[in-house]
């Protein structure tokens, strides 16, 4: 569902990284992880069409994304890959469902407001519909974050630091959580952290160093 080949970037002034190649199947699951300055968040944004390779490619199912064109290629992350960033960037003023449909909206057209409900719902969210994003525990965020990236069906899951900001419980919660969604639709998941609890959670695991 997602590879990598020969994949570099520099931020300039000696910082460059030269990342392993990566392979993730759908609905199979990949740890990376890694100190402080080593990259991970680099590359997660990469893989996601954020940042731009100097060199090399990024293969989600047939497409290569660091081929396409600016429009393009939002047009394809819209519809292709779900982000799980550490910030969650909601939109204060709308409820939970609403942040959850809007993701649809910006990249359908439509508003798949069922789908939203049965989303949030299987999260055990559903008594949550209506509050407010600032309403809700750190954990309820997170889990609304996941809705939101899975809410187009993506082939690709991508989560930044999911667990770094919870407790032990809810930290294997969330991971649980992401592993068997990922399974469920049938999504490639990559996680990039430095949270040494979840590695005992997943098989397969890189370390970037």
């Amino acid at each position: 569902m997602i590879s990598t080949k020969n994949i570099r970037f520099s931020y300039g002034k000696g910082t460059d990284f030269n990342f392993p190649d990566i392979a993730t199947l759908r609905g199979e699951s990949l740890l990376i992880t890694g100190g402080s300055g080593k990259g991970k968040t680099t590359l997660l944004h990469l893989l996601g069409g954020l940042q731009r390779p100097q060199q090399g490619e990024i293969i989600i199912e047939d497409t290569n994304i660091a081929a396409l064109s600016e429009k393009k290629l939002d047009h394809f992350r819209g519809k292709n890959i779900g982000l799980v960033l550490q910030q969650n960037y909601f939109v204060a003023s709308l409820n939970v469902l609403e942040n959850v449909v809007l993701a649809s909206w910006l990249a359908t057209g439509r508003q798949a407001t069922q789908k939203a409900k049965e989303l949030l719902e299987q999260l055990g969210l559903s008594d949550h519909l209506h509050k407010l994003p600032s309403q809700l525990s750190i954990g309820q965020q997170q889990r609304v974050s996941i809705a939101r990236a899975l809410i187009n069906g993506p082939k690709l899951l991508l989560a930044d630091e999911p667990t770094s900001s919870l407790d032990d419980e809810n930290a294997f919660t969330v991971a649980d959580m992401l592993d068997s969604l990922a399974k469920q639709y049938g999504t490639a998941l990559v996680i990039v952290t430095h949270d040494q609890r979840l590695k005992d959670r997943f098989r397969n695991q890189i370390a970037l160093s």
